[in-house]
């Protein structure tokens, strides 16, 4: 049955896709770095068209970059394009507040606060990937809350892109003070107060845009530290085949 094979290589696709995309925000492939698809697919044991079809994923999310006859390389994104990222992050967000507010069970509040001490508890053990997975489902989980399907997909299209921030700052950030950014939006939703969270996101977002402007000026990339790509590939392919 012909018509199996390709939702079968879609699947695969969207497998290596996921598995990419988290070595590139836990820091597992650095900004820079090349993806070589045949190195990919031979160690998977598959061919290169779900490979590419992965990579074309990624390069729509703006965290790889394909160039003809160079191949891929992992995007290394400028402070312009994060700062705006966060700027649209931080209206989504604070929509996704207004719908998300009144919604609110106490369960909700609970899973939320769970994710604010993970943070606190990774930033103890000096854990940044740990901090900036925390930090990202503490905000997927109030994009969820809101239930609109649309601004979800707007919102995924940007977290990528934002996360990487977090990955990229490396050495010297200061992870507590991250995670405590967290507490204020916490206490509002906690209060049930929509306009207190809007206000709380805003500020959220408003002082990390402000740190990342001082911490990594346009012509100076930011410091990262994370093992070659030949590593993190061999990470890649253990994953996708378990």
């Amino acid at each position: 049955m012909s018509g199996d094979r390709p939702l079968a290589r879609r699947v695969l696709a969207d497998q290596v896709k996921e598995r990419l995309l988290e070595d590139i925000l836990s820091g597992r492939l650095a900004p820079d770095s090349r993806i070589i698809e045949t190195a990919i697919a031979k160690d998977l044991g598959i061919s290169q068209a779900p490979v590419r079809e992965a990579l074309r994923g990624l390069e729509a999310l703006g965290v790889v970059e394909i160039t003809p006859f160079r191949g891929a390389r992992v995007k290394r994104p400028s402070r312009r394009e994060i700062i705006e990222a966060y700027a649209v992050r931080s209206t989504l967000e604070t929509l996704a507040a207004r719908s998300a507010v009144p919604r609110l069970r106490d369960a909700d509040i609970d899973d939320l606060a769970g994710l604010l001490s993970a943070m606190r508890g990774a930033a103890a053990r000096d854990d940044g990937p740990g901090v900036a997975e925390a930090d990202a489902r503490f905000h997927a989980r109030i994009v969820e809350l809101a239930d609109n399907g649309t601004l979800s997909r707007v919102w995924s299209s940007l977290e990528p892109l934002s996360r990487t921030y977090l990955t990229l700052i490396g050495p010297g950030a200061d992870l507590h003070w991250s995670a405590e950014l967290h507490a204020p939006i916490l206490d509002a939703l906690r209060a049930r107060d929509t306009d207190r969270t809007i206000a709380a996101l805003a500020g959220h977002f408003d002082e990390v845009r402000d740190a990342m402007a001082r911490r990594w000026p346009e012509d100076a990339p930011a410091t990262v530290q994370s093992p070659t790509v030949e590593a993190a590939s061999a990470a890649t392919v253990q994953r996708v085949s378990a």
